[in-house]
């Protein structure tokens, strides 16, 4: 009996070029699935390209996940490809801008709620008759700011709770087709994209950054940043049969978040 979680299963990932979505798809490969991994970064897509799995079980695509026309052509392409899929992990997301609301640059705005809300939406629209073949699992990756109020950064919290209306909507709509459908809501993920909001936050404010980070830190119970094996972990578990009754939930991986400001 193959005990990999994920054996024989097709699984596709947005923007998975790295951090939480190259995490998430290599850990998926790790556990037997074939992985669809699209990004708009040519320069990242081009790093992954060396691994050993690359054309076996692991296919590489460049793609715009805000652009529902490049979304559909890449769905029309891979649906030559593959019949079904398992899994589909809608991972795209930025970090907004840093500010007073009644500060912020309109576009700015508008880019945040694009990226971060409508990327979902297109990759939920074309692949879910994919996934209505067979059933399987759809994850939106949210945030902990989709469960509270975040000051200075209200165009990324807007779009994370707005990520957790499309999840519990979705698990209603999909639950006939067998189709499970979660949030993962990291806290603070260590890496780059945390040390550059960071950096924002603690110049827009007036403090130092370690000062800040040691702040962040102190919101939560365990007193400790995420990593993103953390968040792969979860997903790979909510992909897998071991998840077959878990639906509609938003799953927290964060050390117990206790407050944000």
């Amino acid at each position: 009996m193959n005990q990999k979680k994920l054996f024989n299963k097709n699984i596709i990932v947005s923007a998975a070029a790295d951090g939480i979505g190259w995490s998430i798809a290599e850990l998926c490969m790790n556990n037997g699935a074939t992985v669809f991994v699209s990004d708009v970064n040519e320069d990242k897509l081009s790093l992954i390209k060396k691994h050993k799995n690359y054309n076996s079980t692991l296919f590489i695509k460049k793609v715009n996940a805000n652009d529902s026309e490049d979304v559909l052509n890449y769905f029309l392409e891979l649906k030559n490809q593959i019949t079904t899929i398992d899994g589909l992990i809608n991972n795209v997301g930025i970090a907004g801008p840093t500010g007073k609301i009644e500060e912020l640059d309109i576009e700015q705005w508008k880019n945040t709620i694009d990226v971060n809300i409508n990327s979902h939406f297109y990759f939920s629209k074309y692949f879910i008759p994919l996934l209505k073949k067979n059933g399987g699992s759809i994850i939106n990756l949210s945030s902990t700011a989709g469960l509270f109020g975040f000051p200075l950064r209200t165009p990324y919290a807007a779009s994370k709770w707005a990520t957790i209306g499309l999840t519990k909507s979705l698990a209603m709509e999909l639950g006939d087709f067998n189709i499970r459908v979660n949030a993962i809501c990291p806290g603070s993920v260590s890496g780059d994209r945390m040390k550059r909001v960071i950096e924002a936050k603690a110049k827009s404010i007036g403090i130092s950054e370690k000062e800040l980070q040691k702040d962040y830190e102190s919101m939560t119970s365990l007193k400790t940043f995420v990593n993103k094996e953390d968040i792969a972990n979860m997903a790979v578990f909510l992909l897998s049969d071991e998840a077959r009754r878990i639906s509609g939930q938003v799953m927290t991986v964060d050390g117990n978040t206790e407050r944000m400001n």
